[in-house]
């Protein structure tokens, strides 16, 4: 069944080692578009809850995948006007079923020109919280299907099959998640090792050349650092480049 396959396809591309949030979207955004019963194409949306001017809450968007450049083009219109289908299932969280734009232009007047535009005659959209902990606890995946014809999503067995599918993104987007925190968290280490290599290299340096101690040495670095408005670290590098010939930001840091 295409549903069980689909499902299959978006959850490995969440498993894939090298697979970035937004590479994931797009990817699972083809495959929606070429899987889905009379879908012309998709698009997914990572939104977070934000407290807006007012104190209000409102959905930001943080990443988004489209299966084609005009679907993409029309999302960022919705965003811009704040008027359409996944703008207003992420605000409502609620599924939005549009059998023809050309018949939503008294609810979102602003939209509906460029939708036409774009292609975008019907579509159906389900929200589905991304699961998460903490500071990711407050992030929802909107999952749209598209079709270049209206009334392409009649059949309610295509909503409840395409809410599968949102929630099988969902969950496969929050291991994509994970794997770039620990990718940056695993960058930051490096970053800090390297750094901490070239002070005690610069100490050392210092060390040799006044007769002083670790303290004293790093001391000095901070002075230099202060007076010249630069970081500890960029003074080391360019003490130890002038002692050892290495090229400045070789070590990294």
């Amino acid at each position: 069944m295409w549903i069980e396959r689909l499902a299959r396809d978006i959850g490995a591309l969440g498993r894939s080692e090298n697979t970035t949030l937004e590479r994931a979207l797009d990817q699972m955004g083809r495959a929606a578009a070429q899987g889905v019963p009379g879908c012309s194409a998709a698009l997914l949306v990572v939104w977070r809850e934000v407290e807006g001017a007012d104190g209000s809450p409102r959905h930001v968007v943080t990443d988004y995948g489209a299966s084609h450049a005009d679907l993409a083009a029309a999302f960022e219109h919705q965003y811009t006007t704040d008027q359409g289908p996944a703008v207003e299932a992420v605000r409502e969280m609620s599924q939005v079923r549009v059998g023809d734009v050309l018949r939503e232009s008294t609810r979102w007047p602003r939209y509906t020109s460029m939708a036409v535009q774009c292609g975008d005659r019907s579509s159906l959209t389900l929200p589905s919280p991304l699961p998460g902990v903490g500071a990711d606890n407050d992030r929802v995946i909107t999952f749209g299907v598209h079709s270049v014809r209206p009334d392409a999503f009649d059949d309610d067995a295509v909503a409840s099959l395409t809410a599968v599918l949102a929630e099988h993104a969902a969950a496969s987007l929050v291991n994509v998640g994970r794997r770039t925190d620990e990718a940056r968290q695993s960058a930051h280490m490096r970053r800090a090792m390297s750094a901490r290599t070239l002070i005690d290299q610069a100490k050392g340096i210092i060390m040799h050349a006044r007769g002083c101690d670790a303290d004293t040495a790093f001391e000095a670095l901070r002075e230099v650092a202060q007076r010249n408005r630069k970081r500890v670290v960029d003074v080391a590098r360019d003490l130890v480049a002038e002692n050892t010939g290495l090229r400045p930001g070789a070590s990294g840091g």
